[in-house]
């Protein structure tokens, strides 16, 4: 029968959210607490050579850092451990173990790097050190693939061989088939972990499953206080310490994990939330990286059905090795689907061929209605509202170039519709309407302006459109520019980016960069204040 255990990683993968950087004091306290709790292993944190020594954090640049920090530390029957991402951490910065307050070292390692690591975990196993090989993503190892892991796994004889779901990405199923291959290949010896992540909300139930399975060597499961740690979190280690108490009679102390959660964690959490969200939901859906979702819910112009359409288009041996570049590129493909708008093009120089246009954006002056109503007046204008329609204004189209908006839009322009007779609508390509079709549609990618930060800007998209139809002039109102507080921008909260100071002045500035580019044929009138504005006198 099995022995299990429980690896606590708070100080290790709970470092992620503040930069390892948790106070020397709260690091004492966690690892006293740890220790009281009678937590069989402690993972103190990182060893990587690239980061100076600082009592305050855990990832620290060798052995002797973590003496520094945890000698004269009592840690009774606790086997302490310290991780290190292959290829950060050479041997020379490991002295033997018999001179460490380490008594064994984790390796984490992508597939790619097997045979490597795997002779680095030999070498820190001859320096006496109990190793501990971790599998990283293992989801993106195939049946035979794992098998040469395993049977490589054997050749080194490392104290404990972990599976782990980087991206939360196991349900019950492909773990218990993961789970019984390394059970069935490894030499009785190895112990066999499980460290999890909740993107599916299934590290606690997962461990639990693990539990009920009849194996002969020993189990080995991580958790996080609070389930600290990177993206939606780890399995808590104080729910995994309470059903070892009330299901094998394990002696854990709860109340020293909870006083460590409520004197520590909790001031973490307030700070930088983690846990089960939507973003890590639909990463692990699509069997991807985080930081895909992450970079196209940035752009703020997608839809969460675009956003998954884009990811199935990640090619399977790039989903869990992110690639800003790619991503960058699919985005820009999904966006550009095609289309014919030569007919709506002409249709749309019927209408506003040597007129005033008047852009109306969504920043908050744009509600500035006497101001706006009595240049329409004097102009006889056509008026445009980008990504949303104003209260008080009357429009004649709703521009959408934003399919995110316009989601949220779909309800307010069709009761604008029913009230407005004449109200038109124009959309980009990228943008599919929820019932009907759009008055006119134009091809995302005839508009971008490439030398732009921001290439789909749609102020850069109409004054385009503008300058190929031959309008007589263009003014613009409600666009108030980029600032750094998150309220005054948009009449639209939730319409919001959010930006330091420095991004939003680099923004204004490439936005007036922009306008100029455009090359109106006649200047551009700001009917209400903007911050492009000092950036083009």
């Amino acid at each position: 029968m099995a022995t299990i255990k429980l690896l606590d990683c708070t100080l290790r993968d709970g470092g992620y959210l503040n930069d390892w950087k948790f106070g020397y004091d709260e690091i004492i306290t966690v690892f006293e607490r740890l220790v009281s709790a009678g937590i069989d292993v402690i993972e103190i944190g990182f060893l990587d050579e690239r980061r100076t020594y600082d009592k305050n954090r855990t990832i620290l640049p060798d052995v002797l850092s973590v003496n520094r920090t945890f000698d004269g530390m009592d840690k009774k029957d606790a086997m302490v451990v310290g991780m290190i991402d292959y290829g950060t951490c050479s041997i020379e910065k490991v002295i033997p173990q018999k001179d460490s307050f380490l008594d064994g070292i984790r390796v984490i390692f992508k597939k790619h790097i097997m045979n490597e690591a795997l002779d680095f975990c030999s070498q820190l196993k001859g320096l006496g050190y109990k190793v501990f090989v971790q599998a990283v993503s293992v989801t993106s190892y195939n049946d035979e693939e794992f098998a040469i892991l395993l049977n490589r796994v054997n050749e080194v004889v490392p104290y404990a061989f972990s599976i782990v779901d980087t991206y939360g990405l196991l349900h019950k199923n492909q773990l218990i088939h993961y789970f019984e291959l390394a059970d069935k290949a490894l030499v009785e010896e190895i112990s066999l972990g499980y460290h999890s992540h909740n993107n599916f909300q299934l590290g606690y139930a997962n461990c639990i499953e693990l539990t009920e399975k009849k194996i002969s060597r020993n189990l080995l499961l991580d958790g996080s206080l609070y389930g600290m740690g990177k993206g939606a979190g780890n399995t808590p280690i104080e729910l995994l310490a309470m059903y070892m108490r009330e299901n094998y009679g394990a002696g854990y102390h709860l109340s020293q994990l909870l006083e460590a959660i409520d004197v520590t964690i909790m001031d973490c959490y307030r700070t930088t939330p983690w846990g089960y969200g939507l973003k890590f939901f639909i990463a692990a859906s699509n069997d991807c990286h985080p930081n895909y979702v992450a970079a196209l819910m940035e752009k703020k112009k997608l839809s969460v059905k675009s956003i998954n359409e884009i990811l199935q288009t990640i090619p399977k041996e790039k989903k869990l090795l992110y690639d800003s570049g790619l991503i960058a590129e699919l985005y820009e493909e999904y966006q550009a689907i095609s289309c014919d708008d030569s007919s709506d093009i002409v249709k749309l120089a019927r209408e506003w061929e040597e007129r005033n246009i008047l852009l109306i954006g969504p920043g908050k002056k744009g509600q500035e209605s006497s101001r706006i109503h009595e240049y329409c007046k004097k102009n006889n204008s056509i008026v445009v509202s980008v990504n949303f329609i104003p209260e008080n204004i009357m429009v004649n189209y709703v521009f959408m170039s934003n399919a995110k908006r316009y989601v949220k839009l779909a309800g307010y322009l069709a009761d604008a519709m029913s009230r407005q007779e004449n109200l038109k609508t124009i959309a980009t390509s990228n943008v599919t309407r929820a019932k009907g079709r759009f008055d006119y549609v134009l091809a995302y990618g005839n508009l971008l302006d490439e030398e732009a930060l921001i290439k789909d800007n749609p102020l850069f998209m109409l004054l385009k459109l503008c300058k190929q139809i031959g309008v007589k002039s263009v003014a613009l109102a409600g666009f108030d520019g980029y600032e750094k507080s998150v309220d005054t921008n948009y009449v639209n909260p939730n319409m919001e980016y959010v930006f330091s100071k420095e991004k939003a002045e680099v923004l204004n500035e490439d936005t007036a960069s922009g306008i100029v580019r455009a090359q109106m044929p006649c200047p551009i009138h700001f009917i209400t204040e903007s911050l492009y504005e000092r950036y083009l006198n």
